[in-house]
């Protein structure tokens, strides 16, 4: 069993390594994904067994690692059949230890950066706030811990990687330059990655958008799910998820920066009194920025700004008013039920397109 699990430890120990990698990244979404599988009523009394169970998985997958790195130490000095506790007694004391040195501090680097970097990010957030509101750099903050975050599990992960494998002697040098040679070679394939990339950072330093937002790319507008160095994901009102590379975005429309408008066209028939009508829509329009409900997404109230349009079936009036974000379609929804109600109480005619036919001249205008 020993000298099978020897000839492969260097295979065993990147799987264990590719295993331990995965449930870094990826613990905290099949937590939920099983959660989410399980009937209701059992999902609070699972929640700590699932815990459990990913630990003993992550325990176990450590032990086999380092059993690898103690068979393939072994094998370089002739040991295969034969394991003896001073042999192992010998690694852990020689090698062993600085391994596992190098391992807590790669721990306690981890909730190092996890403790501090979202005070830091949240007060660099606040120093450079620029008229944002609380939901706002909220978005924003939650936005760059989850890039930053990113980045700096994959930076952890290879500086605690390459100090492994020289704690067991490895040269890295030519690991590092096999490497640079190869990012060359897969640079000139890779270069709408590398455009991506670059797209993402100035997406993100430039606050384009944040998660949460409502925003249009490349053409397609929705809520904001995700945005990192690579891609922006979006899920439209109809449920389907998009995911546009950062490279794709030439322009960028964000819907509920700083606040949001209500912007819409109001048609009123044509034999109207139009400062009349103007009047009930100014005083729905305080009514509904008074409202106890309504009134607390609404920072200016909508009011009839001028006629926008004459058009073949009645005249339009243009309606504005600034709303906190993300809250103009549904106060645009709340102000057109109110003013419908409103236009049939005071008898105001809301037109609908028609055609009126003439066949000849009227029978008093024929000629004699």
């Amino acid at each position: 069993m020993w000298e099978w699990f020897t000839s492969n430890s260097v295979w065993i120990l990147i799987i264990s390594a590719f295993v331990l990698i995965l449930l870094l990244f990826f613990r905290d979404w099949g937590r939920g994904k099983i959660k989410a599988a399980l009937p209701e009523k059992w999902q609070n009394k699972t929640r700590r067994i699932i815990n459990i169970a990913f630990w003993v998985i992550e325990g176990v997958t450590f032990a086999i690692a380092m059993l690898a790195l103690v068979a393939i130490t072994l094998s370089q000095e002739g040991v295969h059949a034969i394991v003896t506790s001073e042999t192992i007694e010998r690694w852990l004391l020689e090698q062993g230890s600085g391994i596992l040195v190098i391992l807590l501090a790669g721990v306690v680097l981890w909730y190092a950066l996890k403790y501090f970097l979202p005070p830091l990010v949240r007060h660099s957030v606040a120093q450079h706030r620029e008229k944002e509101s609380k939901e706002g750099m909220k978005k924003r903050t939650n936005t760059l811990l989850s890039v930053f975050m990113g980045a700096g599990k994959i930076i952890i992960v290879i500086i605690i990687l390459f100090m492994i494998l020289s704690e067991l002697g490895l040269n890295i040098a030519p690991i590092l330059a096999g490497l640079g040679i190869a990012g060359i070679a897969v640079g000139f394939g890779a270069q709408y990655l590398i455009r991506d990339l670059i797209a993402g950072i100035f997406i993100i330093m430039e606050n384009q958008y944040r998660v949460g937002d409502v925003a249009k790319v490349a053409d397609i507008a929705g809520l904001v799910e995700e945005v990192n160095l690579r891609k922006t994901v979006l899920r439209d009102l109809d449920g389907i998820v998009h995911h546009v590379p950062n490279g794709e975005i030439k322009v960028a429309s964000n819907y509920t920066r700083h606040f949001a408008r209500v912007n819409l066209d109001v048609s009123v028939a044509y034999g109207t009194d139009l400062d009349h009508a103007m009047s009930v829509i100014n005083r729905v329009g305080q009514e509904l920025a008074a409202d106890e409900s309504w009134g607390k997404q609404i920072v200016s109230a909508p009011y009839a700004l001028r006629v926008n349009n004459l058009g073949d079936s009645g005249i339009d009036i243009k309606i504005l008013g600034d709303v906190k974000p993300m809250q103009q379609w549904s106060i645009m929804g709340e102000l057109r039920l109110r003013i419908k109600k409103a236009f049939d109480a005071e008898g105001i005619e809301i037109p609908w397109p028609h055609t009126k036919v003439y066949f000849g001249n009227a029978p008093g205008d024929r000629d004699s």
